[in-house]
């Protein structure tokens, strides 16, 4: 299902899942009723995550109604970790590099500061942030995670020295 919904140029957990090539991203992004599609599945899929797009234009998001209910099954089912970073990656190649840069905050957000998502931390610091394309935002967000570890000692996501002098 993430598969068809959000396909890659690279082989996935789905070894049947057709992989897109770099003329069809040129052409699905040249038809705005394929982005629309796109977008409309993106916010199905963080529905089903208990988060809501707030804003389509910068792709910010907050909690959903139920997010606690669904914040559960994301703790409980690590699965959708891997179908997280598809989407992730997925964004990056349509050219939503801005909503990859949301997603990613509210998940360390929600795992490194709220901690309601224990489960996906791991996912959160060794996959998510290393989905973002553009440097200075993911650096940006490592620093991000490195500010809200605990202990700060243990994080591996980053030289510390680097960390330090940020900014």
């Amino acid at each position: 299902f993430p598969s068809r919904l959000f396909p890659l140029r690279e082989h996935g957990m789905n070894c049947h899942a057709k992989l897109l090539t770099w003329q069809e991203i040129q052409a699905f992004k040249r038809s705005k009723e394929v982005m629309q599609r796109f977008i409309r599945a993106y916010q199905l899929m963080l529905r089903f995550y208990g988060i809501i797009l707030i804003n389509e234009e910068t792709g910010e998001l907050k909690r959903a109604e139920n997010w606690a209910e669904r914040f559960q099954n994301l703790n409980r089912f690590s699965h959708n970790n891997l179908r997280i970073t598809r989407i992730l990656k997925c964004l990056g190649e349509m050219g939503y590099e801005h909503y990859q840069v949301h997603l990613v905050k509210f998940f360390l957000t929600e795992t490194l500061v709220k901690e309601t998502l224990p489960s996906v931390k791991r996912s959160a610091l060794d996959y998510f942030m290393f989905t973002i394309r553009n440097r200075r935002e993911r650096r940006e967000l490592v620093h991000y995670a490195w500010q809200h570890f605990k202990p700060r000692s243990g994080f591996v996501w980053g030289p510390h020295d680097k960390l330090l002098k940020y900014r």
